[in-house]
């Protein structure tokens, strides 16, 4: 009994890692209160993300250790604080109120990039996490569509811009400046001004991610973003034939150039699955972004299969994981979302002091 204090708790606690971070939760500085009563005690854990796919795991190790040293009931409440993924250097830089951007890029168009940018903030705001999408895609805008916003935002009294806002997701667009149909036929120099306002002079209020949806390819956008604010890093979007790796290539050699971290890369389209016989298609072949990410020692977030419901949510400005009664790809889809959201904890636990507790 007497072993149940606030000191030996904690030094039961440094022997529970964040499976992902390798680092104890202490010096990760995740348990902030302990309370004892008799043999029941009651913690406090603060998550580096809402969206932390191994919480269950945490939570069983802790309970496991806090019992082995006399605990007969374990209590967890759960919290979270996102962390910057950026340097010290680089904070002075970050949008105001932002802590995350992550840029969502493809090599060629046609692969998905816009459906994962939609489902990816989508799912981190059903996780709890506060949420931007940035639609960088200047002379293509879709992201309004396939989130269901029409409408132009208002001015704040100290002239920023208001974001729509929907599904939790504060969105910003040119396509809400411009009448339907009317195309955007602009040089670089005025796509990378566009870019650099929506990220300076848009009120985002306090995000966790700010998720960028960039323009297929490697041009102006690219490079703006990269110049003008430390993206805490990228995810790359292809389907598994061989002419989308060509292309996701180009785009991983721009952003190591550009000294963006590569978050990893996610396959779309992997398969089908016939709803009829359930048997599945490899429409365009399976397993090529997975041998990518081995080659060019890339994570791999996994595959996401042809579904219906996506393309018809997209149509419908209802993302998938948003859907009533989600497809087969929805629930793969949080997976990534929850994957995402591990590797910019990584990356920010890799910039951040250890702390010391004694």
């Amino acid at each position: 009994m007497d072993m149940l204090n606030d000191n030996t708790i904690t030094d039961a606690l440094r022997n529970v890692q964040d499976p992902e971070l390798h680092r104890d939760i202490v010096s990760l500085d995740m348990v902030k209160e302990i309370h004892v009563d008799g043999t029941a005690v009651a913690l406090r854990i603060d998550l580096t993300t809402p969206a932390c796919p191994l919480k269950d795991q945490i939570g069983a190790d802790i309970e496991a250790k806090v019992k082995g040293i006399g605990a007969t009931e374990v209590e967890i409440t759960w919290g979270a604080t996102v962390r910057r993924a950026v340097s010290g250097q680089q904070q002075e830089n970050l949008v105001p109120g932002v802590k995350n951007i992550i840029a969502v890029a493809s090599g060629k168009g046609g692969v998905g990039k816009s459906s994962i940018s939609v489902n990816l903030a989508t799912s981190l705001a059903l996780e709890g996490a506060s949420l931007g999408l940035l639609d960088a895609d200047i002379t293509g805008p879709n992201i309004p569509q396939m989130m269901g916003i029409e409408g132009q935002p208002a001015a704040t009294p100290e002239g920023k811009i208001m974001p729509l806002e929907r599904y939790g997701v504060k969105v910003i667009s040119i396509q809400f400046f411009v009448p339907e149909g009317q195309p955007i036929v602009w040089r670089g120099p005025l796509v990378g001004g566009a870019i650099q306002q929506f990220l300076r002079d848009v009120d985002w209020g306090e995000l966790d991610y700010l998720v960028v949806d960039m323009p297929p390819g490697t041009s102006d956008a690219q490079l703006t973003l990269a110049q003008s604010v430390p993206v805490s890093g990228s995810v790359l979007v292809t389907t598994p034939q061989d002419v989308a790796l060509s292309d996701v290539e180009k785009a991983l050699r721009m952003f190591q150039k550009m000294s963006v971290p590569i978050l990893g890369i996610v396959e779309n389209m992997s398969t089908f699955i016939c709803p009829h016989c359930n048997e599945p298609s490899e429409i365009f072949g399976r397993g090529g972004a997975e041998r990518f990410a081995r080659a060019h020692d890339l994570h791999y977030f996994g595959g996401i299969p042809l579904d219906i419901k996506v393309r018809q949510g997209g149509d419908a400005g209802v993302p998938a994981v948003a859907q009533r009664e989600p497809g087969p790809a929805a629930e793969i889809m949080r997976e990534v979302a929850r994957a995402v959201a591990g590797r910019v904890s990584m990356q920010a636990v890799e910039e951040a002091p250890v702390l010391t507790i004694t």
